[in-house]
This record gives structure tokens, sequence and C-alpha cells, in this order.
């Protein structure tokens, strides 16, 4: 008979699947504003028109980038599992909400409360799979929970063209909302706690997790991570919006251009999966600056009108690398502070990055409205790559001596 000690020995297994499904509903949010736009600009009664669409986009990102500030500090200091209940059930019942708003106001406001607790789920379930990885498997157990982010983005894509003509795009809503009735209840029987922080209980009830992140030499790594954080951010906002357009500009026809965002999202798949292996493999910050590295080349590339069937190889491998960098940036950061500023340092760099995130379809739209995105957007592109590699190169910081790999397993008795 094997009995272990520790609960979290017993329940270390869900916490895998339980943060990954949390992820995936990240994704769904990522997509389903604008699934349900088109629908919303025809609805007389709401009187919705592009600019303020775009400012209910904008404010949701704000809500999400306000969460991860402040959901990440407050998982250091109360513990994970509860923040993380809290995020899910938070931007649930706000996203179910959203289903009855009756005007672009309330709906905007309803945005931001869910983009709350959506910002502080990617913090604390990078935590939570940096504490509970495999020895040696840090690396490829991150960039997979982040495959569930883009699942949940194609699924809800797919669900559009299932729902939304049928039912009406309150039901896009709904449906979002309704994982929540399983995964809460899962995550409270089966999510264990970290153990790194019910260690350092005494010593964090006395300090403050924002002040960690500047202290003891960590001050430099943490400028450079917001930097690289935003950097990463703003080219996967900028590309994932405006890149069909960009395309076009270039002279592709629309179902091309449109087959080239599949690509693109495609290569960010395949990116992740080996990305966290090569990480594993040779380093976290030596991987983060090739990745870095190799996206700005083959970004400057699409610049260049490449024939027939090269240009969307040259897509998928733009694909590849730009879009798992900033995930390997998160890698890295899980595993330079210690555990009981990690959610801390994941949501700073998380918070950061979401204002990158509004600044790629901004500024990559203004160059289309001058008539620049093609080949100017690829060579802007190319250089913010190459502002994250260097950022990254500037790191200080060696991971933390309760990262995984130096740390045992659970041990488990037999008797």
């Amino acid at each position: 008979m094997t009995v272990s000690t520790d609960p979290r020995a017993r329940h270390a297994r869900w916490v895998a699947p339980l943060c990954w499904t949390a992820v995936a509903l990240e994704g769904f949010d990522l997509v389903v504003l604008g699934v349900v736009l088109p629908a919303l600009l025809k609805d007389k009664a709401w009187g919705l028109d592009p600019n303020t669409a775009s400012l209910i986009s904008a404010i949701g990102l704000l809500g999400v980038a306000v969460g991860a500030f402040a959901i990440g500090p407050l998982s250091d200091l109360f513990g994970r599992r509860g923040m993380m209940l809290l995020t899910v059930i938070s931007f649930s019942v706000c996203t179910l909400l959203c289903a009855f708003a009756n005007g672009p106001w309330l709906f905007g406001v309803l945005r931001f409360l869910a983009g709350l607790g959506l910002g502080g789920v990617l913090p604390t379930a990078l935590a939570l799979i940096t504490e509970y990885a495999r020895i040696g498997r840090g690396g490829s157990a991150t960039t997979v929970l982040m495959t569930g982010y883009h699942v949940g983005a194609v699924l809800t894509a797919l669900l559009g063209i299932l729902v939304l003509q049928r039912f009406g795009w309150q039901w896009m809503f709904v449906i979002g909302a309704a994982p929540a009735l399983i995964l809460v209840p899962m995550m409270m029987k089966f999510l264990p706690e970290s153990k790194a922080l019910e260690q350092a209980k005494e010593a964090r009830r006395n300090r403050n997790p924002l002040g960690v992140l500047f202290r003891h030499g960590y001050g430099r790594a943490t400028i450079a991570f917001w930097v690289t954080s935003f950097m990463g951010l703003l080219l996967v906002y900028g590309l994932n919006t405006w890149l069909p357009q960009i395309m076009r500009a270039a002279g592709y026809e629309l179902g091309a251009a449109l087959a080239l965002l599949l690509v693109l999202n495609v290569g960010a798949v395949i990116g992740l999966l080996v990305g966290g292996r090569v990480a594993d493999k040779i380093g976290y910050r030596r991987s983060t600056i090739l990745w870095f590295a190799a996206a700005a080349v083959f970004l400057a590339l699409l610049s260049i009108k490449l024939p027939g069937a090269s240009v969307y190889a040259g897509v998928l491998l733009a694909g590849i690398f730009t879009f798992s960098s900033q995930v390997l940036v998160y890698v890295y950061i899980a595993r330079v502070y210690p555990a009981e500023a990690r959610g801390t340092g994941l949501g700073a760099a998380s918070g950061i990055g979401r204002f990158g995130a509004m600044s790629g379809p901004l500024v990559t739209g203004l160059l289309l409205s001058a008539g620049l995105a093609y080949p100017w957007g690829f060579y802007l592109f190319a250089v913010v790559a190459v502002i994250g590699a260097l950022a990254i190169a500037v790191v200080n910081r060696d991971p933390a001596p309760d990262a995984p790999a130096d740390r045992p397993a659970p041990r488990v008795e037999t008797s």
C-alpha cells in the first residue's frame, strides 16, 4: 500500500490540467470580443461604432494589466490556491454578466472587471506550474501550459461559427462562463497550495513582495524583464491584429492573407512545444535570447515578398519564434525570483506586457493608415524583437535556489 505523507504529493498531478484549463479560458477571452463585435456593431440599439469598440477592447486589456499587477503580489502573500479560485470565479461571473449587458458602457465595465480576474490567472498558474514541474522539465511544463491559451482562442473562433448566427452573441458569453461550474469544484478538491509559500508563511507576513523585485540585486533583472515583456506582447498582439491587412498591402489576396494568420498561429503552438524543451536543454537565458534573435531575423525576412509557398514557410518560422519568445520570458522569470516573490514577479511582468499588447495594434494601425505597414511594419517588429533579446541579455541573476531543477521531488513513503 502506497501512502503519501503530504496531500500535495497526491494532488500534484492535478496542477497541470487544472491550470491549463484556466489558461484556456483566458484564451477564450483573447478572441471572444473579436468574434462578437460584428454582431454588436450591427445592433442599432447599442449604437456601437468602431472607435467605441476599440475603446472597449483597450479597457478590457487595461483590466487584465491591473489584475496581473494586483493578483501576483496577493498570491504571494495569501496563497496561490485561493487566488486561483478567486480569479476563475470572478472572471467567469463577469463574463456571464456580459451576456445581459444592455449597452456598450455597461459591457465595457464588465469587460474591465472580467479582465481583473483574467489578469491574475496567468501569473498564478505559472507560479504553480513552476513549483510542481518535474525535475528538469520546468521549461516544457510552462510552454505546454501556454498551449492552452492558443487552444482556447482557436476553439472560441470555431464556437463563434457554430453559435453566433444561430443563437446570438449573448450565448458566446454564457458558454464561456459555463466551464467554471466544473473547474471551480475540481480546483477546490484537487488544487494544492504552494509548499514553498506555506514554509515561508511567517516571513511573508512581514515582507512586501513588490519590494523583493528591487532588493538584493534583483532590480536590474526586474527592469529587463519588464522591457522584454512589453516588447514580446507588442509583437504578439500587433501581428495577430494586423498581419492579414499588412499582407494585403503587400499584394496578397484576402484568402491568402487570412491563411497566413492561421499559419502564424500554428507556428506559435509548434514554437511552444519546441521552445520549452530547448530551454530545459540549453538554459533559460540562452534560449530566450536565441528565440528573440531568430524572431527578429524571420520578421525582417517577411519584408521581402517571397515567391509561392515560401511565404508560408517564412510566416510559420516567424510564428514559431515570435509567439513563444514571450513564454520563455515567463519561464525565465519564474526561475529567477524566490518562491515568496514569484507570483509578484510574474504578475508585474505580465501587467507591463499588457501595455505592450495595447501598443502593438495601435502603432501598427498608424503605419497602415500612413501606407507604411509594408515593409516598414516588419522592420519595426524586427527591431522590437532585437530590443527584447538585448534586454534579456542584461539580466544578471541566476535561477533562485528553490527552482524545481534544484529541489528533490516530494517523497512518498510505503508501508
